[in-house]
């Protein structure tokens, strides 16, 4: 079971990602996040997927396509560094990513798809680490980190993320995307 990173093994911008995750082993942590995440917005119309909160804020379609790409970045940074990569890994940018990632040109349940994919090798990638891996420090994004925080900082993004889909866009009284 994968235990909490302490404080010194993450930036401090990465806080309240991991303290957003609960207690117990992670990679329990992970699939169930899938599964919520999957149940939240499976039953959508597709065109609700269009639907920002705000001008210039993110379709959820483009947050799912953040959630995902985002994944995919701190997977191989985690991979990296449990492998012992010492070379700084490069940042990214977030904007400019999902501006390219055209995820509106999906439909929900693809996108859906594609993440449910990544968040399966998560699991198997941090699965596959011993105690030792786990436990490596690179750097990543101009700070150090583990590889164990950067299992928790994957599971406390998604979280940050569904949270936000609840309570601005599915929340919002302009919201009508369930199908009845």
């Amino acid at each position: 079971m994968l235990s909490k990173p302490e404080a010194n093994e993450y930036a401090p911008y990465y806080k309240g990602y991991v303290n957003n995750v609960p207690d117990g082993d992670l990679l329990q942590i992970l699939d169930i996040q899938q599964k919520e995440t999957m149940s939240l917005l499976k039953d959508l119309r597709d065109e609700m997927g269009q639907f920002r909160y705000a001008p210039e804020k993110w379709t959820i379609k483009e947050v799912i396509g953040h959630i995902t790409d985002t994944e995919r970045i701190m997977c191989y940074r985690l991979l990296c560094i449990a492998r012992g990569e010492q070379e700084m890994l490069a940042g990214y940018h977030e904007d400019e990513y999902v501006k390219r990632g055209k995820f509106n040109r999906f439909s929900l349940l693809e996108l859906l798809h594609h993440q449910s994919l990544v968040r399966q090798n998560t699991i198997l990638l941090l699965s596959s680490l011993d105690e030792e891996a786990l436990l490596q420090r690179g750097k990543a994004n101009g700070s150090e980190m583990t590889a164990r925080a950067i299992g928790y900082i994957i599971a406390g993004h998604e979280m940050h993320h569904r949270r936000l889909i609840k309570e601005r866009y599915l929340g919002s009284d302009n919201f009508q995307g369930k199908d009845e």
